[in-house]
């Protein structure tokens, strides 16, 4: 049997003929590591010395930039049994559009059922979650709203709940004089959360409530659907159903939303609105078969025209743009024939008594809403693939059936653009 010697080791510091390679290759690694130490030595010497000369708190333009952190919040709140989905494509866009100077963020505190549970209600979550979102973002001055729907109304009664009267005197040194009239008007309009409120948008909002054909155009304006939908509303749609046919609360009592046309005792309603340096409100002229063109523009019968079918340059199916000043006029209020009127609108028992009711309710929100300005943008979606989706279109709701309304999103967010510069308008109050 024969016996195989094994091979004898040798160490690397002896006799290997691979330790001079590993010897250069350590060598070479130890130049290249002083090397990269002088550059940096150098670089750091660069920046320190850049940041002398400009000064030590911007090193340049592009990196200032990457740091900067958000300062005006826009606030995203869907319409009724929706989620926070229904702003995919339009947050996305928005985002691409108005930079990094804004945190948009879609609200998720009244999806799906808890629509149901009323304007005021809803109203009161929302300014809940928007106060939590202010709070974790420290970096935040100024703040806006974009509603589409129902979510306009909740977003009405949130801004009361989160308005502030103060004249922000407490953030100024004691005894500095404010020598500049229009900064001192700019300091009495309030804020919303402890922000300076910039722009407040609906998008097809029933802003006086919903009835018959006009408001309510799924009826078809048969009377057998009109007189049966007001009592039929609270067991579909709850609390928020009786709000919006305005027959919430007692029948001496004035509904809720007549209520949010004016200052009460508990929020003020119209200050807190107006506020905000701008109003804008998307309307759809035709085809939205869930809020009609009168309620979204806070319009009477005989304001309508005939709605234009030509779209303007660069925004699809906008059609038309309105700025309506503000008219000075007596706040709204109940007057003691309405109640029973709204008692008859709570049961159906009198048609007349109803339409009376509803056309003496909507006239009151109208003088207390048009103390504030607006800018009425009207939108027709007559030429679209599917114009019967008007009321999804206006806002995306999806990017793949309702892209028909991607002008409409543009012109939102050159509002918003536009609205960072001008002016703020007092209302007639």
């Amino acid at each position: 049997m024969t016996t195989r010697s094994r091979p004898s080791v040798l160490p690397i510091s002896s006799g290997f003929v691979g330790a001079p390679f590993f010897s250069q290759v350590s060598n070479a690694i130890s130049f290249i590591c002083a090397g990269l130490n002088i550059v940096s030595d150098d670089l750091n010497f660069r920046l320190h010395k850049m940041s002398s000369s400009r000064g030590s708190n911007i090193l340049s333009e592009d990196l200032y930039k990457l740091k900067q952190e958000p300062d005006h919040l826009l606030v995203l709140v869907h319409g009724i049994m929706a989620s926070p989905s229904d702003w995919t494509y339009a947050k996305t866009e928005l985002e691409r559009q108005l930079g990094s100077n804004f945190l948009i963020y879609a609200s998720s505190c009244n999806s799906y059922t808890k629509t149901f549970d009323g304007i005021d209600r809803s109203g009161k979550r929302l300014a809940n979650e928007v106060l939590s979102v202010v709070q974790n973002n420290g970096s935040l001055k100024r703040i806006s709203f974009l509603a589409h729907s129902l979510g306009g109304l909740f977003t009405r009664y949130a801004i009361a709940v989160l308005y502030s009267s103060d004249n922000l005197q407490e953030d100024l040194h004691e005894g500095s004089k404010i020598e500049n009239s229009k900064l001192e008007s700019s300091l009495k309009q309030g804020r919303i959360g402890g922000l300076e409120p910039i722009s407040f948008i609906t998008l097809a909002t029933p802003h006086l409530g919903v009835r018959g054909k006009k408001q309510l155009p799924f009826l078809l304006g048969l009377h057998i659907l009109e007189r049966l939908a007001p009592p039929l509303a609270p067991i579909i749609v709850r609390r928020t159903g009786r709000q919006l046919f305005l027959t919430d609360d007692k029948p001496n009592k004035p509904p809720l939303l007549l209520r949010m046309a004016s200052d009460c005792e508990d929020f003020k309603f119209i200050s807190s609105l107006a506020s905000f340096r701008n109003h804008v409100l998307y309307a759809n002229v035709s085809y939205d078969h869930m809020v009609g063109w009168r309620t979204s523009s806070i319009r009477r019968e005989t304001e309508l025209a005939k709605p234009s079918l030509r779209s303007l340059d660069g925004y699809n199916h906008v059609v038309h743009v309105e700025y309506c000043p503000p008219i000075q006029s007596e706040a709204p209020h109940f007057p003691s024939e309405a109640a029973k009127a709204k008692e008859a609108a709570q049961t159906a028992s009198n048609t007349q008594k109803t339409e009376e009711y509803y056309e003496l309710m909507e006239e009151e929100m109208i003088h207390g809403l048009q103390r504030i300005g607006w800018k009425k943008v009207d939108v027709n979606f007559h030429s679209a693939t599917w114009p019967f989706f008007a009321h999804n279109n206006i806002c995306v709701k999806n990017q793949w059936l309702y892209y028909a309304g991607a002008g409409v999103i543009a012109h939102v967010a050159d509002n918003l653009k536009e609205q960072e510069s001008r002016p703020f308008i007092v209302a007639n109050l």
